[in-house]
């Protein structure tokens, strides 16, 4: 049987360019208790770069653990403590590393040793202290949970056990201890509910509210008030007292809570959350070390499966690509931005003015076609504001400062004369928006930019009447706007680099994900979702069940069903988008006929709400009267191959027009615009691992190994 250092060793030979975490040791003495060992990881980089376990950071930790082990033994020590840099305690496993890993064994490894190191903490002869200084999560979480006692700072801005939303399990203890700490429910609710809702982080209250930490100090003095509170468990002055864990009735209730939260959440297409709960459920005895085997084999299981590689590509996407977009201009391009227009005062416009106020702290100005709207746009804006400050997000002055700056006015030339950008966001007809344009060239100055929130529409065509096209850019957010990361910038025929440039430079300061794309009718994630919800459209149009219809796409695990989608779009912007690729491309997008209908009708979608309870939608029966369907009905299975295919060929057409430059594009365009599962990694790595992708377009979207097992 390997041991742990052969085990590591193997592993290191994996990952040659790991950022290594050191643990030094250092002695301190603790007023009243004695001679303490503290061992502080720490990768040598600043807090940008944050700390994580790879193979050889293991193996350092293993040996720091070698020498506390003795120093306990011997009696030279009463107590070791583990903490982490400056804003850092760990983030996990080093998952870089893990994308290499070809063979079942070596994923076997890599969990095992994990645990074999960790669980020393729980072993030594005397007790053991984590201090949760700064960000952890996965690993970093659970080399705190095998100690016996932990602290955590009020200012940490973030500690999860992400491993679910990554297609993974908390598998070095966290499955196995948290419930066993906390109780079942509490763990389901930090181990699968936060980690499916997007990734949700605790902060330090939460983790001490929820028993996770013993105690709860502030950021200043963090580490000096955690080992005064040390002294004093270890002398006995002070008694660490936790709430019992039922293991009754209660622990399984939770489980099943959390079957329900998955099956919400992935309709069972995705197996992590269910191997964590399958973990947590046999947790119930309190047999850690068969925890601790279950999580290895889960792990390793996953490491080697589609989910995990799709879900490290997904979060690389938004990490890395997201901050780094691909051919964007030189950033030295872009023109400084002090103060921003809005044309129109509507609820978009007020949203991207509060966007714009929140972000850049500029003076931003709204103008609509009569005054009543614009008041009521700054007020909208007002009241957001005020909603921050009575949440104490900000305080009175900030409140105050940012109120001043959002102003309204009739006349765009007082109030556009000295702005550097203005967006409009008024009706999605051409006329209207070119109309828009052409007042605002008149009065703004020469090198504002002119940016379109426009879902479909040409933006060369939109600046095809400008004196300076060359300064449209389109910039088209995703509602709600406070909520979706994505931007999709696009460049128009005439756009110059120096425009693009400070589109993007905007975009950052918005802390918004943007993608370059090329102007092409409804851009990525609108082109996408139309032809995808109109092959639905279309299966239900020729006679398939809208039950069936929606229930076909579940496996794909999508936020919201695609009819629920539609009514949080508006089923009149569906048509209009609809429309436009119609005349774009009439052999693949349809008007659907029965949808025009709905519109007519007035309907705000197709459902109906049992007790309003968004949960129980049931098919409108006045909807259900306007539906005139034909007598061709599919199978579930037939629905779904029919989706798949359609969306994997027009991915192709516009991999193949250039309207993004690959195909990770459209995946980041979709996750973090239409809220696209990570667990699927987008929608290329699920079609090439269906085999949809080859069926349709004769080859595979990514290359084998990028979001998949090496081969």
């Amino acid at each position: 049987m390997s041991t742990t250092a052969e085990l590591l060793k193997g592993a290191a030979e994996l990952f040659p360019d790991e950022v290594v975490t050191s643990a030094h040791v250092r002695h301190l003495d603790l007023p009243g208790a004695g001679r303490f060992a503290l061992i502080t990881l720490d990768n040598g980089l600043d807090h940008t770069k944050p700390t994580t376990f790879g193979p050889q950071s293991l193996a350092n930790l293993d040996a720091a653990l070698d020498q506390v082990e003795r120093e306990s033994a011997e009696g030279s020590i009463v107590g070791v403590g583990i903490t982490g840099k400056p804003f850092i305690f760990a983030v996990g496993a080093d998952l870089k590393g893990v994308e290499r890993v070809a063979r079942h064994e070596d994923a076997l490894a890599i969990a095992k040793s994990g645990h074999d190191v960790f669980k020393r903490l729980a072993s030594l002869a005397v007790p053991s202290f984590a201090y949760y200084n700064g960000a952890a999560m996965g690993g970093g979480v659970e080399v705190g949970l095998h100690c016996t006692y932990r602290t955590v700072s009020r200012a940490i801005p973030a500690f999860s056990l992400p491993e679910v939303f990554l297609g993974l399990v908390p598998g070095w203890g966290g499955c196995a201890l948290l419930p066993n700490l906390i109780g079942a429910d509490r763990a389901v609710s930090v181990i699968i509910e936060n980690s499916l809702n997007q990734n949700r982080q605790l902060k330090g209250q939460q983790v001490h509210d929820l028993g996770i930490a013993d105690a709860l100090f502030d950021g200043a003095d963090f580490l000096e008030q955690s080992l005064l509170w040390t002294a004093s468990v270890l002398t006995g002055a002070t008694a660490v007292e936790r709430a019992e864990v039922d293991r009754g009735a209660a622990w399984d209730a939770a489980v099943a809570r959390g079957r329900a939260i998955a099956d919400a959440k992935v309709h069972g297409a995705a197996p992590a959350a269910y191997r964590a709960l399958d973990i947590v459920a046999a947790a119930k005895d309190g047999d850690l070390q068969a925890g601790f085997d279950a999580e290895d084999r889960a792990l390793a299981d996953l490491i080697m499966g589609g989910e995990l590689r799709s879900g490290i590509y997904a979060f690389n996407l938004v990490q890395k690509r997201g901050k780094r977009p691909a051919g964007a201009p030189d950033k030295n391009l872009a023109r400084p931005v002090t103060k921003v227009g809005v044309v129109g005062a509507g609820l978009m416009a007020s949203q991207l003015a509060l966007l714009f106020l929140r972000r850049l702290e500029v003076p931003v100005v709204l103008t609509d076609i009569d005054q009543e709207r614009i008041d009521k746009g700054v007020a909208y804006v007002h009241g957001e504001v005020d909603k921050l400050l009575g949440k104490g997000r900000i305080n009175q002055d900030k409140a105050n400062r940012l109120k001043g700056l959002v102003t309204g006015v009739l006349d765009k030339a007082a109030g556009f004369a000295d702005a550097d950008f203005v967006i409009e966001a008024v009706f999605e007809e051409m006329g209207v928006k070119q109309q828009v344009f052409a007042e605002v060239e008149a009065v703004a100055p020469a090198h504002a930019i002119l940016a379109t929130n426009t879902s479909s529409l040409s933006v060369s065509e939109m600046a095809s009447k400008l004196k300076h096209p060359e300064r449209v850019v389109g910039f088209h957010f995703f509602n709600p706007v406070a909520v979706l990361p994505l931007l999709e910038i696009v460049r128009g025929e005439k756009t110059d680099d120096a425009s693009l440039a400070t589109a993007f430079g905007v975009a950052k300061k918005l802390k918004k994900t943007a993608v370059l794309v090329k102007d092409a009718p409804a851009f990525v994630v609108n082109r996408i979702l139309t032809r995808f919800m109109g092959e639905i459209q279309n299966v239900i149009d020729e006679g398939t069940p809208v039950a069936v219809a929606e229930k076909a796409v579940e496996p794909l695990g999508l936020p919201m069903s695609p009819l629920v989608l539609l009514e949080l779009v508006g089923p009149a912007i569906g048509l209009h988008v609809s429309e436009t690729l119609n005349r774009a491309f009439p052999d693949r997008f349809t008007v659907s006929p029965n949808l025009a209908a709905v519109v007519k009708a007035g309907k705000r979608g197709f459902y109906v709400y049992a007790d309003g309870n968004p949960a129980k939608p049931e098919l409108d029966p006045e909807v259900a009267a306007l539906l005139v369907q034909g007598d061709v009905v599919l199978t579930e299975e037939q629905v779904r191959a029919r989706v798949l295919e359609a969306v994997a060929q027009e991915i192709g057409l516009m991999l193949d027009e250039g309207v993004v430059a690959e195909a990770q594009d459209v995946d980041l365009c979709l996750i973090t615009g239409a809220g696209w599962p990570f667990h699927l990694g987008g929608i290329t790595p699920y079609l090439d691992r269906e085999g949809v992708s080859e069926r349709v377009n004769g080859k595979t979207f990514l290359a084998g190994g990028v979001a998949s097992v090496p081969a």
